[in-house]
Parts: C-alpha cells; structure tokens; sequence
C-alpha cells in the first residue's frame, strides 16, 4: 500500500526505521524530506518497533544540520496591478526549480494567492487544468520529484564483505534478528553479507549495482514477499525470499537456517 497506493500513479517517499532507536532519526528523515520537496512522504514502523526498547544517546540537536526553507517574497498590488510604483515578477506556484520542488508561499503573502487543493492544475501557471495531456504530464513531474530524492539521501550501505556468494536483504524490525543471523554466518567463515533497507522509495542510487555483485540473493520479510517482489521486478534478479506470516517475529535460528540452505542450493 505504500509503494503502490494512491492508484499507483502518485508515489511518494518511504522511509523504514531499523529499531527502536532509529525511528527518532528516520522520522527527521521524513520531516526533512517532506519539507525539501514539498511532498508527503510514509514513514514506516511496526508493533515491534513500538513495543521494543535499546539503549539511546539523547542527541544533540545543534549537530543536526537545519532544513533550510526559502519562501518567495510577497508585494503589495495596487488596482492598476503594480506594487508601489516597483514593477514585479508574476507569481507562478507550479514553477519548478532543478529538483521540480515548487515554491512555498506563506499562506496570506500578499501577492502570493494561488489555489490549492485536489484540482488537477496546469504547470507553471497552477491553473485548473483537466486535458489528458496536462494530466500526463502532472502524472510524470510527480513521479520524477520524487525520484529526485534519491539524489539527498545517503548511498546504500553493505554490512560486511563487499562481495560475497550470498547478499540477505531486510528492512523494517528485521533488523536484529537478520544482522545477528548474518553475524553468526560470518563467524563460521560462510560467504554472506547484509544490507539493510531504510529508505524503501525511491531506493538509494547505488542499491542496483550492489545486487549485481552477488550470487544469490534473500529476502527475510514478515509477509509474503513484497520487497523481493519489488526487487525482482526492478532489477530483474533471482531474490529469494524467506517470509513467515504467524504474527511472531523471526528467530535467529530460523534465519540461520535460511541461510544455510540458500548457500548450499545450487
């Protein structure tokens, strides 16, 4: 529903916390995110994220770096159209910067109205707008915005050997379970490393070329296969998966298990 909702035609950002800890941080990501782009995004947790606990160090809040906003200037219009004598540029809602991010107005700038709400608007001008066309091109901006997140967000990081016979791919509470499984691997000397997911739309740039240096790929998820469903179809590998839906969470054994049958299948 997150990745495909909203008749699959206006994605938005997703974002994924790994534990207890880490949804103070991946919500910032998303208050970040949504304020940068101008988008709502889905921030992503579970009831064993809610119910869990983990050591935390309160941050300091002055070393995170501060989402900068810049709101177009308003002017005052007289009835002839200009403002004070000075001539202005034509405020246009839908004109987009190099990200396609619109301009924020401050509700009630003078000079500045524009309509809002669930019409269909034409580029630039932000005029109602219902052809075909428009609505095409409306469809495929949104998409491309946020597509352009990847562009802000951090490379994909591997937890391990950066090449090995098998890559295991989790997201979400998995976490625990899936790196501690993977360590345990590791351990015995067996070819397998991790990465972990926490950005899930869009995904980060360098995520399809660390799939093609693996072997074999799998895909622990408490469901029926969403993420390796997205991953087959998106990068057209042969990802496995090792899903379990008894409302209980993975055991460390199972996934051990998962992994050494994926590593002993030809």
């Amino acid at each position: 529903m997150a990745l495909f909702g909203r008749a699959s035609e206006s994605p938005l950002p997703v974002v994924a916390a790994a534990t207890p800890g880490d949804c103070f941080y991946m919500i910032q990501e998303a208050v970040r995110i949504a304020v940068e782009f101008m988008t709502p995004v889905i921030f992503l947790s579970d009831a064993y994220l809610a119910n869990g606990a983990e050591p935390w160090r309160i941050p300091k809040f002055s070393d995170f770096p501060p989402i900068k906003i810049k709101h177009p200037e308003g002017h005052t219009v007289g009835s002839n159209g200009a403002g004070n004598g000075h001539a202005h540029k034509e405020f246009l809602p839908y004109e987009r910067d190099s990200r396609l991010v619109r301009p924020w107005a401050v509700p009630g700038t003078p000079g500045l109205e524009h309509r809002i709400g669930g019409l269909e608007k034409k580029d630039i001008t932000g005029n109602v707008e219902y052809s075909p066309e428009n609505h095409m091109h409306m469809t495929l901006t949104r998409a491309k915005k946020v597509a352009n997140v990847a562009e802000s967000i951090p490379l994909q990081e591997v937890e391990g050997p950066g090449t090995a016979k098998l890559l295991v791919v989790s997201w979400g509470s998995t976490y625990g379970a899936v790196r501690a499984a993977v360590q345990q691997a590791q351990a015995q000397k067996k070819s397998v490393t991790h990465v972990h997911l926490r950005y899930l739309n869009p995904l980060p740039k360098n995520f399809g070329d660390i799939l093609k240096r693996y072997e074999k790929i799998l895909v622990p998820e408490l469901n029926m296969g969403h993420l390796q469903w997205v991953l087959r179809a998106k990068f057209l590998v042969d990802a496995q998966g090792y899903n379990k839906v008894t409302g209980k969470p993975f055991l460390v054994s199972e996934l051990t298990d998962a992994i050494n049958k994926a590593l002993s299948l030809d």
